[in-house]
C-alpha cells in the first residue's frame, strides 16, 4: 500500500511542476504521469542512489543542496529515456526536482500523519 501511495504521490508531483512550470512537460493523461513517476523512482533509487553516494562530499559541503542537481540530473536522464516527459533545459530540471521533492514530502508525511491516528 505505501508502494501505491508512493506512485500516486510522484504522479502528482510530476502533475504540479508541469502546471506550475513552463519548461517541464508529460505528454498524456494519467497514466503518462503514473509512468513518468514510477520510471523517475527506479531511476533515482538506482542510479541517484550510486550518484548521491558518489557525490557525497559535495553534498555534505553544500548541506544537502547539492541533492537537488543530483535529482535535476535523474530527471533529465527520465526525460530522455521516456517519451512522454520533455524537459527543456537543466533550470527546468532544477526547479521541477525542488518542486517534486517539496510537493511528495508533503503528500507522504499527511499519509503518514493519518496513520498515526
Amino acid at each position: 500500500m505505501n508502494l501505491i501511495i508512493r506512485l500516486i504521490a510522484g504522479a502528482l508531483a510530476f502533475w504540479a511542476a508541469t502546471s506550475l512550470l513552463d519548461g517541464i512537460s508529460v505528454n498524456g493523461g494519467a497514466w503518462s504521469y503514473l509512468w513518468v513517476a514510477l520510471l523517475f523512482g527506479l531511476i533515482n533509487g538506482v542510479i541517484g542512489s550510486l550518484v548521491k553516494l558518489l557525490t557525497l562530499p559535495a553534498i555534505l559541503l553544500s548541506l544537502g543542496l547539492f541533492a537537488f542537481v543530483v535529482n535535476a540530473a535523474m530527471l533529465m536522464l527520465t526525460a530522455r529515456w521516456s517519451n512522454q516527459l520533455d524537459v527543456m533545459d537543466f533550470k527546468s530540471a532544477l526547479f521541477a526536482s525542488l518542486l517534486i521533492s517539496i510537493v511528495t514530502t508533503i503528500i507522504n508525511r499527511a499519509f503518514k500523519s493519518k496513520k498515526a491516528y
